[in-house]
Order: C-alpha cells, then sequence, then structure tokens
C-alpha cells in the first residue's frame, strides 16, 4: 500500500514538476527500492551460490533495465513502468505465500489430532505430562473432550470416539472395556482408562503426520519435468533475450539509434519469460491434491502417486477386509425340528467355550445364550468336524454343531442348501434339526464402489481371494466384479498381479486394494498400492502407497477422482502459462507488445495460475 501511494506521489511529480532525469530518477528510486529490496536481495544471494538464474533474477535484470533504457539516446524513460513491474510481482508473492498457507493448511490440520499432553497414573497418582514420557504398558486416562494421546486398549469405562480427523467421517464410534483407542481420535462421552499399546513415535496420529509431511518429497512426474525444464528454458531465456538486444542493431542503419529499441523488447522478453508461473503453481497443485485428500482420510504418499492414480485401467482387489467386513455373521436359519430362535439357542451354547470366528458369529446371532441359565456340560471338540456337547438342566440333550463330515459321523440325515457360503449343521440326540448359513458380510459400500470405478473409465476389474471358489465367486458376482481368481495363497496373488502387469497398457496403471497385513508383497508389487488402514493398521501404512483410513472402499473411487482433479487443473495452468507467454513473446519480438502486456504474461498468469491451483484443495466426497 505503501510503494502504491509513493508511486502515485512520483508519477504526479513527473508530470508537474520540471526535475533533471536523474532527480526524477532518484524520485521513483525509494518507491522501486522499497518494494523491490526482498526481490533484488533473492536475485543477489542466489549469483554468490551459483544459482543465478530464477525468477528473481530475471525481475531484477527487467527493472534495472527499464529504469535504466532512458539514459539511452533516443529512449523513452520507463521509471514508472519499472516500479509497477516490481510492484505486481510483489503482489504475485503474495498471492503465492496465501496460496501456499491454505494448502499447507490443509495438511496442517492433521497436527492437530496429536495432543501436547496426556492423563498418566503413576504410584496412584494422575499426572499430567507430555505424551512422548509415556512408555508401553501404562495406564492413562482420557477425559470427555480429549483427544487421545497415544494408541491404547480400554481398561475401564465406556465412550464414543469422534474419528473425523483421522478418517474424514463424522458418524461417531462406540468403544468399550478392551477396545482400541486409537491416538487422534476424541473422546466424546465418557471417561475411559486404557493401558498403552504403542509408544508416543510408533502411535497411528504421529504415523500419519510424518506419512503426510513426507508426501511433499516424492515428487509427480510433471513436477519433476517442470523443475528441469525451468533450469534450462531459463539460462536459454537470459541469453535468447541478450541475442535480442544485440545482434538485431548490428544491422541496422544506426547501432546507436537501434540498440534502445531493441533492448526494451529484450527486457520484455525477460519479463514475460519468467517462469514463475510454471514452477509455482504445479508443485502447488499437488500439494493443494494431497492436503485435500487428507482431509478426506485419503492419505497419498507423494505426488507421484497422484500421477499413477489418475491413469488407474485395472484395480485388482483382495476379498476379506477389503469388499467385506472380514468378520462371520448369520446370514440364514434353516431349522427342521424347531424354530429358528432354537436352533440358534442351542447351536450359541455348543460354541460358548470356542474361540473361532464361526462361534463368535452364532454367539453373536443369540447374545441371550450366556444369561438364560442353560448349563453346557461335556463339551468335546472334533478336529476338522465340529464340536458336541450336553445342554440343558433337568432335560438335557447332547447336540452336535459342524460340518457335514461331523453329521456323517453321528449318522444324522443331513442335506445341503441353496445359499452359499459355509454351512453349519445341527443335530440333537442324532437327529438332524437344521443348519445355519454364516458368510462374511459385503460391505455397504462395496457394490457403488464397483460401478462407480466403471463409470470412472476402469476398465477391468478383479478379485483375488484364499477363500474357496464358491464363495468367491458369489461375491464376484453380487458386487458385478469382471474376473475372480479363488484359493490363493499370498504367492499365488503375487503370480496372478504379474500376469495383469504384463496384460495392461503402457497409459493405464494397475492398483491393488487390500487389508495391508498379509497383502504386504502384492501391494508393493502393484503399480500403486492402495491399503484399507484399519484406523491404525501398521502394516497398511507401511507396505501401500496410498491409505484409506476408515475401511470404505468407495474414496478409491474418491481418491481417482481428486488425482485426475488435480492433474486437470496442473495442466490447464501449464496450457494457460504457455500460451499467454508465447503469444506475449512473439508480439515483443516484432515490437508490438507493451510493457503492461508482459506484466500481465509474467505476475498475472502466476496469480492467475496460483488462484487455479488452490481448487485442488477442495473436493466433495460424492456418492
Amino acid at each position: 500500500m505503501v510503494t502504491a501511494v509513493l508511486l502515485a506521489g512520483a508519477v504526479i511529480v513527473e508530470h508537474t514538476c520540471h526535475l533533471a532525469f536523474w532527480q526524477l530518477l532518484l524520485v521513483f528510486l525509494v518507491p522501486y527500492l522499497l518494494v523491490g529490496f526482498d526481490t533484488l536481495k533473492e536475485a543477489a544471494e542466489g549469483l554468490l551460490h551459483g544459482e543465478a538464474f530464477n525468477e528473481h533474477f530475471l525481475m531484477s535484470i527487467a527493472t534495472i533495465g527499464a529504469l535504466s533504457i532512458g539514459f539511452l539516446p533516443g529512449a523513452e524513460p520507463q521509471f514508472a513502468e519499472a516500479v509497477f513491474v516490481m510492484l505486481f510481482f510483489q503482489v504475485g508473492e503474495l498471492f503465492e505465500g496465501y496460496a501456499e498457507g491454505k494448502s499447507r493448511d490443509s495438511i496442517a490440520h492433521l497436527m492437530e489430532i496429536r495432543p501436547d499432553s496426556a492423563h498418566v497414573v503413576r504410584n496412584g497418582d494422575t499426572l499430567t505430562v507430555a505424551p512422548d514420557t509415556i512408555a508401553v504398558g501404562e495406564t492413562i486416562i482420557v477425559q470427555p473432550g480429549e483427544k487421545v494421546p497415544l494408541d491404547a486398549v480400554i481398561l475401564e469405562g465406556a465412550t464414543t470416539l469422534n474419528t473425523v480427523a483421522l478418517t474424514g467421517e463424522s458418524m461417531p464410534r462406540e468403544a468399550g472395556v478392551d477396545d482400541e483407542l486409537i491416538s487422534g481420535c476424541v473422546n466424546i462421552s465418557g471417561m475411559v482408562k486404557a493401558r498403552v499399546t504403542k509408544s508416543f513415535g510408533e502411535s497411528t496420529a504421529s504415523k500419519i503426520i510424518q506419512l503426510v509431511s513426507d508426501a511433499a518429497e516424492h515428487k509427480s512426474h510433471s513436477e519433476t519435468f517442470i523443475a528441469r525444464f525451468a533450469r534450462i528454458y531459463t539460462p536459454v531465456v537470459v541469453f535468447a533475450a541478450l541475442a535480442l538486444a544485440l545482434i538485431p542493431p548490428l544491422f541496422a542503419e544506426s547501432f546507436a539509434t537501434a540498440f534502445p529499441v531493441w533492448l526494451y523488447r529484450a527486457l520484455l522478453f525477460l519479463i514475460v519469460s519468467c517462469p514463475c508461473a510454471l514452477v509455482i503453481s504445479v508443485p502447488l497443485t499437488f500439494f493443494g491434491g494431497i492436503g485435500g485428500a487428507s482431509r478426506h482420510g485419503i492419505l497419498v504418499k507423494g505426488a507421484n502417486y497422484m500421477d499413477v492414480l489418475s491413469k488407474i485401467g485395472t484395480v485388482v482387489f483382495d476379498k476379506t477386509g477389503t469388499l467385506t467386513h472380514g468378520r462371520f455373521a448369520v446370514e440364514a436359519v434353516h431349522p427342521e425340528q424347531c424354530d429358528e430362535q432354537q436352533l440358534l439357542h442351542l447351536a450359541a451354547h455348543v460354541e460358548h467355550f470356542s474361540t473361532h470366528p464361526i462361534g463368535a458369529a452364532l454367539r453373536d446371532a443369540f447374545p441371550d445364550e450366556a444369561t438364560d441359565g442353560c448349563s453346557v456340560n461335556e463339551v468335546t471338540e472334533i478336529a476338522g468336524r465340529g464340536i458336541t456337547a450336553r445342554i440343558g438342566n433337568t432335560e438335557s440333550k447332547v447336540v452336535a454343531v459342524g460340518n457335514s463330515k461331523l453329521m456323517d459321523d453321528i449318522g444324522a440325515k443331513w442335506h445341503d442348501c441353496t445359499h452359499k457360503g459355509t454351512i453349519i449343521h445341527v443335530a440333537i440326540d442324532g437327529e438332524y434339526a437344521g443348519h445355519i448359513v454364516i458368510n462374511d458380510q459385503i460391505k455397504k459400500e462395496s457394490a457403488s464402489t464397483i460401478s462407480t470405478l466403471k463409470e470412472l473409465g476402469v476398465s477391468r476389474t478383479v478379485m483375488l481371494t484364499g477363500d474357496r471358489e464358491e464363495v468367491g465367486i458369489h461375491v464376484a458376482q453380487q458386487l458385478g466384479i469382471d474376473e475372480c481368481h479363488c484359493e490363493l495363497l499370498p504367492t499365488d496373488k503375487v503370480k496372478q498381479i504379474e500376469q495383469l502387469l504384463s496384460m495392461r497398457t503402457d497409459n493405464h496403471s494397475l492398483a491393488f486394494v487390500g487389508d495391508g497385513i498379509n497383502d504386504a508383497p502384492v501391494l508393493a508389487r502393484a503399480d500403486v498400492g492402495i491399503a484399507m488402514g484399519g484406523l491404525g493398521s501398521d502394516a497398511a501404512i507401511e507396505a501401500a502407497d496410498v491409505v484409506l483410513m476408515d475401511d470404505n472402499p468407495f474414496k478409491i473411487a474418491l481418491a481417482i477422482r481428486i488425482a485426475r482433479r488435480t492433474l486437470r487443473i496442473a495442466r490447464q495452468n501449464v496450457v494457460f502459462a504457455i500460451g499467454v507467454k508465447l503469444a506475449v513473446l512473439a508480439l515483443a519480438t516484432v515490437g508490438l507488445a507493451t510493457l503492461w502486456m508482459a506484466v500481465f504474461a509474467d505476475v498475472g498468469v502466476t496469480v492467475l495460475a496460483v488462484l487455479n491451483a488452490m481448487r485442488a484443495i477442495k473436493m466433495r466426497n460424492q456418492r
């Protein structure tokens, strides 16, 4: 503002006072040095460090030349124009700083998930200490409204957790005794005591912050190209400007008369050629895209993966924990001797002491079995078959729960089921009583994920699973997946990925989506590995290139959308900047461009490109 006022005052002095040429220069030097000191300093430091060819050097040379050109014979003074160019350049720098601040804010919100203090119980006293001083195994207390400082397991109490900072989802999560507390979540309702399971540096919040902070170091192909381009382009421009100033006057009738004209054109050439619109806006776009993705619970480990995500043509899925929840649940009950509730009641009691996931599913389907007073005796687990037990108090019954082999062993006449899944047969005192169908539950977002990926142009969807063929094919058909390969070991999955990679085209990439625990080799082998973060799975964060923090497969489509939008904005800036610069350069070379055109081609284009780059931060979670 001060510089603008001083510039206006200098222009008034120029038109009202009859000052000598050198006196007028002194008047304009005041606003010039006020606004341009930092730029001149950066240019001088670049020269001292052997890095002369940067935008500060180009702007300094161009404006100093504009201040000096009036001293040449027959040349018009350009004092006001020189100050205005430097002023507009600084305005562009302000816009750049503002945009960088907004982009950094989109990532800096992650810093808020890590609290500065924690309450730890030591020798019966509750102390408030820094989280990094708490050891694994110590007990912490988390009050309502506080952030969870460290990964822990609840010992006492129950609460509701706000996980939005980690996952981007606003739906609270219930947690009680033996449930995990993930650092970075907010304790909404009840006070809880919890045992610390990970040190501060290894906690989920710390790892996420480190992951996103490191992302800026992984340059995208576009960023790397622009950086290489600028290193070559800038010195070429400087020498081209020198040639433009010196060579044409040599062929003129009078060198002294022609030189000021061509020097002015060379100065315009320098201003227009400054590559800051590209050098600033392209990295800023990727930085904004990564920050915007993190707001949706999508952690991208580097801008280079944005390039790969935008070109995905094949998506390969693991089944369990990715498209399905990875936990069994009762899907259907088909009784023959009794009603559904009675069949579930007996099966749940027999599986009362079982640690198998199927036993847990049966107990979950009949939660009252632990409190109904019915006794369970003579429990016998038969490997590869199932379990038998005597159920009841006065009129007890021998109940067998297991597979068809167990039914054959006891002589129960069982029959198969038309439902796909794991069939659990039940017999009472040797008589077949019916069966229960148990399945891994498909996530509600999985079907919409597959259909949206196809809408986005993903030409091939594949599912790889270690599950039985009938189960895998059933899930694939339900979701509309193109190919399904079942009963695979981890090494078999790698072979399948190798085969799929050999079949892809050069302009399409392959993504593998897994739970990040037993799929690490495949995640590493794919062009881009996308892991379900599971609210803190260490293996997911370590193995994958992209981590979905809330296990929602629909975020895959959102990640592709964000990547494509980021690339689109970066390309818009490149095309716009180069197009405008080439047009004004052509005009400058033939003498039709003005200094104002040159200012717009440099600073104006930079400001517009930076403002366009800021759009990468915003992305709606469309469904």
